[in-house]
């Protein structure tokens, strides 16, 4: 028997400038007491409209700065205040780390969970999984959940006043959604959650790279100016929903596996979506793509700042090249979605090909 097709998204996605403000009127059915697990950037960017939203309500509110990873210490203090603070439900507010935090805090905790994210930077907010790390910082492992979060709220404002880098790294992440779903297509690969992919979610991750093509320019001006935009609100949707949800219900192949080989280096500082992007370009190097479908994707990268160079993303010897290629060919890892599967050798010689095409163009 086949798998089974499903569907997964959250149960209440709400988007918009001033979102905030309305955030106990939109979330205040899940109860009374509140742990909000915080970025410190985040704390300072929401934290006066949330309370603003509660009035007069009579309900408990406890801020959290957390450490910068979604490690399992991390968690594990979350987890701490849960219990002892009679939480009813937890918020994240941040980025992705946060979000990935708040979001394992509640279900080892059995609570609901809301995200906020204060940058696109991910499309970790919609999906139903956390990246979990060592605490040392070393990639350990996802962590899947039976649904995804409760509600995401997005206010664009904040998304707006928050560095373009941001954004733009959440262009990179959104990129690979579309192009790594067609892999996992092609080889009846199940979705991310572990079912059958259906055609909605396609539909989803398609739309979120149209998307992409078609407003990215002008919200990037949009986001260096802080303000809100039509085309603005439509990549944040992009790289928040359509690609969370997206990635969710198809599934994830080299480009992400590529990041993960190079988590595997220690240290490394380029964004996830930075590294998605380029492992998107490599992915497509694999598969065998035309020079104009190529040339089409690297163009876009081009046109919006996404790095179509190994030393735009820091690496800069053979050996680097070597230690990604092995980290990222392990058993488990979602590169093997593709067709005819990657050796190691396979992937060194497509990240060298794709690193060169784009030296090339910066020529």
């Amino acid at each position: 028997m086949k798998l089974l097709r499903a569907m997964r998204e959250p149960l209440k996605y709400v988007q918009g400038k001033g979102a905030l403000l309305k955030f106990e009127e939109e979330m205040g059915y899940m109860g009374q007491r509140w742990l909000f697990v915080c970025s410190n950037s985040g704390y300072k960017a929401c934290h006066d409209q949330i309370e603003e939203s509660f009035g007069d309500k009579d309900a408990y509110r406890r801020y959290e700065i957390f450490g910068g990873i979604s490690s399992k210490g991390e968690i594990a203090k979350m987890q701490k205040i849960v219990e002892e603070d009679n939480i009813d439900a937890v918020v994240a507010i941040g980025g992705g780390s946060a979000v990935d935090t708040a979001k394992a805090t509640a279900y080892y905790s059995g609570k609901k969970v809301v995200i906020i994210p204060t940058v696109a930077a991910t499309d970790a907010p919609c999906t139903g999984l956390s990246v979990i790390y060592n605490d040392d910082g070393s990639f350990d492992k996802y962590l899947f959940y039976p649904e995804n979060p409760a509600a995401v709220m997005v206010d664009t404002q904040v998304i707006a006043n928050a560095p373009v880098k941001f954004l733009i790294a959440g262009m990179g992440d959104a990129l690979g959604t579309y192009f790594e779903g067609l892999a996992s297509i092609r080889t009846e690969s199940t979705s991310l959650e572990g079912t059958g992919i259906t055609r909605a979610g396609l539909a989803i991750a398609k739309l979120c790279y149209e998307t992409l093509r078609d407003y990215s320019t002008q919200a990037i001006t949009a986001c260096e100016n802080h303000v809100v935009t039509p085309a603005f609100e439509n990549v944040v949707e992009a790289c928040v929903y359509l690609s969370g949800v997206g990635a969710d219900n198809v599934n994830c192949a080299a480009a992400h596996s590529f990041y993960n080989g190079l988590t595997s280096l220690g240290g490394h500082s380029a964004a996830h979506g930075s590294c998605v992007a380029f492992g998107t370009l490599v992915q497509l190097v694999l598969e065998g793509a035309t020079q104009e479908e190529f040339e089409n994707v690297q163009g876009y990268c081009l046109e919006v700042g996404l790095p179509t160079t190994l030393a735009e993303l820091g690496i800069t010897t053979d050996e680097q090249i070597k230690q990604i290629a092995e980290a990222a060919c392990v058993p488990g890892e979602t590169i093997h979605n593709l067709a005819g599967d990657v050796t190691p050798d396979e992937l060194y010689a497509a990240i060298v090909a794709t690193d060169a095409m784009g030296k090339k163009v910066a020529e």
